[in-house]
């Protein structure tokens, strides 16, 4: 990882990139402490002090700790990933919106277009729920309706500014923008959390050696989602021999498809963890008495909790490695340039094939992301240690490892593509110096 940032630094237009990506981060964190107008940020602090173990500490999370500072950016990416939940799922209902995404470059911007208003509306809902929320807690310095109003206007023009900030990441700079803002919000609690919990051993809440565990746990958990992130099922592909014209044949070649055992990658986890807040959001406009034992049994580091955590992991699982790959178009590809698996027969049963590693995979991924997102939470819970539970749980550590090993593997393969291309640049020049007698062993009379 070192090196490709040492190496990235050589190249002009990637490391315009890298510090491109970087100032929009410092952007997005410096908007994290601008605070939104009327609100009571003491208060608002000791609100979230006392449901520090509920789904409030989780949506904190996702925001960077905007939440609690109350500010402009306290709804987070959180409705740009809802609404992306809710496209996704219409398109494999909806004909028009499945017909769209078929269209290639003109439906992905139609689709994204119809995903930026949705996100809009999410967030004017969402921000009118939390103005109210707020009101009702008497965390608002001046209650009524122009609170509402500016509250509402405030949270949803920062919502829209993060999904811009995203989006041109992803477009001018490197990695994948919103899960990069994610990442940088845990990423800036990390080293606060760390001294809180630091402090613990100082006041005797938690002896040194619970600390060492808790420390080599967290390190053990890195290790893991490193080692099975980085872990394929090759499945090798043969090429025969085939005439180009007149008396060209091309050689007979093996490659392989790779497939990750965890396809699907840190979408379940950041989908199912952003369904689970809704009831969250609800509760805060609602006196239902059911309700409020929707939000309490759905306490994170408890057995409801955790179960459908765990069944949400499972179905995104499934449903977004569905979207990403595609064994019949796959098996199509192959059938058209003479590809074909060792010992299956081209189409049908190479789709078959696809389909049946793919489904194995996928079982194993799911139970991996499942016990990742789950088992550290409930460690750190019973070793006392809470503060670890979101910023140092497997949910959060997970997202931060996959997009940093993401990012650092695209910047890879911009230094395989400039290299490509300085190779294929170059070597014009060389076949002239050589065609002027200059042999391959003249090393002088080739360089230029």
């Amino acid at each position: 990882m070192i090196g490709a940032f040492q190496d990235a630094a050589k190249i002009p237009e990637l490391r315009r990139r890298v510090f491109f990506s970087l100032a929009m981060l410092i952007v997005y964190r410096i908007g994290v402490f601008v605070p939104t107008p009327g609100i009571d940020a003491e208060q608002l602090k000791n609100l979230f002090q006392r449901a520090s173990g509920t789904l409030f500490g989780l949506a904190n999370m996702f925001s960077g700790g905007a939440l609690e500072n109350s500010s402009v950016l306290a709804l987070g990416i959180a409705p740009y990933i809802s609404m992306s939940i809710i496209m996704q799922l219409l398109q494999a209902s909806v004909p028009r919106l499945e017909a769209l995404s078929k269209e290639g470059e003109h439906g992905r911007r139609v689709i994204t277009t119809y995903t930026r208003i949705g996100t809009v509306i999410l967030a004017m809902v969402q921000s009118l729920m939390i103005s109210i929320g707020l009101e009702s807690q008497g965390i608002a310095a001046h209650p009524g309706w122009s609170f509402r109003i500016i509250t509402m206007c405030t949270l949803t023009a920062g919502s829209a500014f993060i999904m811009w900030l995203g989006e041109q990441i992803t477009e001018r700079g490197i990695g994948n923008g919103i899960s990069l803002v994610i990442s940088a919000g845990i990423i800036a609690r990390m080293p606060s959390v760390m001294a809180g919990t630091l402090a613990l051993t100082q006041t005797g809440e938690l002896n040194p050696l619970s600390m060492l565990v808790l420390l080599i746990f967290a390190l053990a958990t890195i290790y893991l989602i490193v080692y099975v992130e980085r872990a394929q099922r090759r499945i090798p592909i043969q090429y025969p021999k085939r005439a180009l014209g007149g008396n060209r044949m091309t050689q007979a070649t093996t490659q392989h498809l790779p497939l990750k055992l965890n396809t699907a990658g840190v979408i379940p986890p950041i989908f199912a963890s952003s369904l689970l807040i809704v009831p969250a959001t609800i509760a805060q406009v609602s006196n239902a008495e059911w309700l409020k034992g929707v939000v309490g049994f759905l306490t994170p580091a408890t057995f409801g909790y955790e179960l459908v955590f765990a069944l949400l992991i499972v179905f995104f699982c499934y449903f977004y490695t569905a979207l990403v790959f595609d064994p019949e178009k796959i098996a199509e590809n192959l059938k058209k340039n003479g590809g074909f698996i060792p010992t299956v027969r081209p189409g049908k049963e190479t789709s078959d094939f696809l389909y049946r590693v793919l489904n194995r995979l996928t079982i194993w991924g799911a139970l991996y992301v499942c016990v990742i997102c789950i088992v550290p939470t409930v460690f750190y819970s019973e070793m006392g240690a809470q503060s670890f539970t979101y910023f140092f749980g497997g949910t959060a550590v997970l997202i931060v490892v996959s997009v940093i090993l993401d990012t650092v593997s695209q910047m890879q393969s911009h230094l395989v593509a400039r290299n490509y291309e300085d190779f294929m640049t170059k070597s014009p020049g060389k076949m002239r110096a050589m065609a002027r007698g200059g042999g391959p062993g003249r090393g002088k009379l080739i360089q230029r």
